[in-house]
């Protein structure tokens, strides 16, 4: 969509931009537990392991001897947030106003879902809960792993994790050194997600490769649970379905389904939208994913959208 250049730059947003100092973090750390922080951690790493868009992390080790990872929200994010967030609402205001033929994506909507979510990324004592209900949903999994929750030492703005191993799923190279199944891998992580979406509707949705680490074994630990979707079980059968038909050329099923969950208005032809969904799917299945233009399908998947008046669905944004 965007070309290597820019991919590249905003890949740094996921776990490699610069720092802020250890002594800000240290600061934020004794803020929240009102008391310094060798009353909080046997030892201290000031210099971050990871340092992203929104939080950083650091290593230390409690008192009882357990090594940890300790997030630490950056200084003056929230306004930061809250004035982009503002900017986005007025933009959404002026497109709705302005141009009526947008108005089917819902972009006041959409803001607003969008502002739902960074509030409950920026208190990690939500994300702290969404990793111990993630982890609890595969805590009979081998292949699936969450770090566990240390409650007494994670706050609004410090959340602090079972300290994990692993190497970071973009570095492929390691992944073979290390004798790994790149094969395996993938089939660990998709069906992880899978039954995340289809068997929980509760599902990690920032899954960018700096959350996602491989352990020696070969099951894949996921980190960073600020970004979580739900999906309600009626919506779960519709896009199973959907996607069944996907897999098995069954478009006249892909339409039928898009026409009961009132995701393409009735007056609409179910024959012609499954004919659009034909023009679709044939080109890509089988294909391996350097023959397919992810530009050029986003490209027509608008376009059908438009063609067929096809509104946003701001519950799926999080899934998409």
């Amino acid at each position: 969509l965007i070309g290597e250049e820019m991919a590249a730059d905003l890949s740094m947003l996921q776990d490699r931009l610069s720092p802020f100092t250890g002594a800000g973090a240290i600061s934020t750390i004794e803020a929240e537990f009102d008391g310094p922080i060798g009353d909080i951690f046997e030892t201290f790493n000031p210099d971050p392991v990871a340092a992203a868009s929104i939080a950083q992390v650091h290593r230390a080790v409690t008192a009882d001897g357990a090594e940890v990872a300790v997030k630490v929200l950056r200084p003056g994010v929230e306004d930061a947030f809250q004035r982009d967030l503002d900017l986005m609402r007025w933009l959404a205001e002026r497109v709705e106003e302005s141009q009526p033929a947008l108005r089917r994506l819902k972009p006041i909507e959409v803001v607003e879902t969008l502002a739902d979510t960074v509030a409950m990324e920026l208190d990690l004592r939500l994300e702290a809960a969404a990793a111990d209900e993630l982890r609890r949903n595969f805590e009979d999994d081998p292949n699936f792993i969450v770090p566990g929750v240390d409650w007494i030492r994670t706050a609004r703005r410090v959340l602090t994790t079972d300290w994990i191993d692993g190497v970071q799923l973009h570095d492929r190279d390691a992944l073979v050194n290390q004798g790994h199944d790149l094969e395996n891998v993938v089939a660990n992580l998709a069906g992880a997600f899978f039954l995340q979406i289809f068997r929980d509707g509760f599902f990690h949705a920032d899954l960018h490769p700096g959350n996602l680490f491989i352990a020696e074994d070969g099951a894949v630990i996921a980190v960073d649970f600020g970004i979580m979707g739900r999906i309600d079980k009626k919506t779960r059968q519709y896009l199973a379905e959907m996607l069944l038909g996907f897999l098995t050329g069954d478009y006249q099923r892909v339409a039928e389904v898009h026409f009961r969950a009132g995701y393409v208005p009735a007056g609409q032809s179910v024959d012609a939208f499954a004919q659009a969904c034909r023009s679709i799917g044939e080109p890509i299945l089988g294909q391996s994913s350097d023959h397919i233009s992810i530009g050029r399908l986003l490209g027509q998947l608008f376009e059908t959208t438009e063609a067929f008046a096809m509104e946003t669905q701001p519950q799926l944004l999080l899934l998409q």
